[in-house]
């Protein structure tokens, strides 16, 4: 039986040239340092991958550079979403010809579909995949996957055989572990919630696909061991910490541009996404790797901007629901005799 899914899979970002096409040297250069600081497995042609801005054959183009790059390393879980059931078989067919470990599938977008057809969807994919499957649940941008359609599907195709969660609802994660692992116990779970990671750790999940692991790799693996060693109050500062970065990131730019920017300031060439931006939003990115820089540098990942960085800037976060949400899963785990 092969490796179960576990651990911080990068969902990483695409280096770009000037000319707005692949940059095959600087991918493989940020792959390798990537894995050097500790990543678990990567994760090409997910959202902060950009996949809808690339043709298939980009796609196709990209997962072979990491493979290849990656030689075994590391584990792979390819996003192969297509527009339709028969051509997200032919990724699954030429992914797994290049032996990635797995794929990861979004539900269908565009067209807003019931329950039943998105069970239909995967249960297609299903029987007809020669590599295993993770479904995908991120219901903001594709329809969703609830709770009764994934033990289904559980239990009905062999090679479905996790599930990547980006909704950041906990309860409906809880309620997905306790209705499939009874009978799959060996099916996986994975956040792609940057923002929740530690307490999804502490109910139960396998790992995350995390953005944030493609800016600070160093950081999103040590929440990830301190959390699973159950070193409780380390684990819940390093999340406070994380979430300030991961904030700033995602809602002071367009998604994925303040991700990028800040691989950028990491020491690699990422040139611009596929996304056209207006003069503004230029203006604004420039101001926001001042900022993004100011807090890798806290770090010690980068040197602090021309002219310094004002003192009390930091970013301020609201940390009351997520320390509810860790008192509270935290609560139930000691009551259950699990930590201390």
């Amino acid at each position: 039986m092969a490796e179960r899914l576990q651990g911080i899979f990068t969902p990483n970002l695409v280096p770009m040239t000037e000319a707005g096409e692949i940059n095959e040297a600087e991918l493989r250069r940020y792959i390798d340092w990537l894995i050097e600081k500790g990543v678990h497995g990567l994760y090409p042609n997910g959202s902060t991958g950009e996949f809808t801005r690339f043709t298939v054959d980009e796609r196709k183009r990209i997962t072979e550079i990491i493979a290849d790059q990656t030689a075994g390393r590391v584990p792979i879980l390819a996003g192969a979403a297509e527009a339709n059931a028969r051509e997200t078989i032919k990724a699954c067919e030429y992914y797994y010809d290049l032996g990635v470990r797995a794929v990861a599938i979004v539900a269908p977008f565009y067209y807003k579909l019931s329950p039943a057809s998105v069970y239909a969807y995967f249960r297609e994919i299903g029987r007809n995949t020669p590599i295993d499957v993770t479904l995908y649940n991120i219901p903001m941008f594709a329809s969703p996957i609830d709770v009764p359609t994934v033990q289904r599907l559980s239990e009905e195709c062999e090679k479905i055989i996790a599930i990547k969660d980006s909704s950041g609802d906990l309860p409906h994660m809880i309620r997905m572990i306790q209705a499939v692992k009874p009978n799959r116990p060996e099916f996986s779970f994975l956040t792609g919630w940057d923002a929740a990671l530690m307490p999804m750790l502490l109910i139960g999940c396998d790992g995350g696909t995390n953005a944030t692991s493609g800016v600070v790799p160093e950081l999103t693996r040590k929440l990830y061991e301190l959390t699973i060693s159950h070193n409780i109050q380390k684990a819940k500062e390093l999340q406070y910490d994380l979430l300030k970065l991961f904030d700033v990131m995602l809602y002071s730019a367009e998604f994925p541009e303040g991700f990028r920017e800040s691989v950028q300031l990491r020491g690699f060439s990422m040139g611009r996404g596929r996304q056209p931006l207006s003069e503004e939003q230029k203006t604004d990115l420039q101001t926001l790797s001042r900022e993004l820089q100011c807090m890798l540098s806290a770090h010690g990942y980068t040197d602090e901007p021309i002219g310094g960085c004002p003192v009390g800037t930091d970013v301020e976060i609201n940390t009351q629901e997520v320390t509810r949400i860790v008192s509270t899963v935290v609560s139930e785990l000691k009551r259950r005799g699990i930590v201390d």
